[in-house]
């Protein structure tokens, strides 16, 4: 089992920053790709980032390309989100998730492990 606990979460104004971060414990050496999604209310939980073990292989949404950089640190076994730029349709509550094979996924049913979540809110 891998556990997933995400902060960082926040209140910000339009154009602000927040660093989101997601720290694993357990059998991290399931955390092949780590990736963070984010679920606004009534909406379905939607992919944000994604990144590989090695870091070689990251994959954004277009809705946050550009603003958003996701990179790791295997050492701490530690996932970051840099959100910059932001806007009020980035306000979610954002999940990190882990998953054993080592293909990047978009689909949330495809990972294996999941945060309880961080809240995202930008005013405008």
């Amino acid at each position: 089992q891998v556990q997933l606990v995400e902060s960082g979460g926040g209140l910000v104004q339009a154009g602000g920053s927040l660093r989101l971060s997601c720290a694993a414990s357990g059998r991290t050496f399931s955390m092949n790709v780590m990736g963070w999604f984010r679920q606004a209310p009534g909406v379905e939980r939607e992919f944000v980032s994604a990144i590989s073990w090695s870091g070689g292989r990251i994959y954004y949404a277009d809705s946050v390309k550009g603003r958003f950089t996701i990179s790791r640190d295997n050492a701490k076994n530690t996932v970051y989100l840099q959100m910059n730029s932001l806007k009020p349709e980035d306000t979610a509550t954002y999940y990190c998730a882990a998953k054993d094979l080592a293909y990047i996924a978009k689909t949330p049913l495809e990972y294996d492990y999941w945060g309880q979540g961080t809240q995202v809110t930008v005013s405008s």
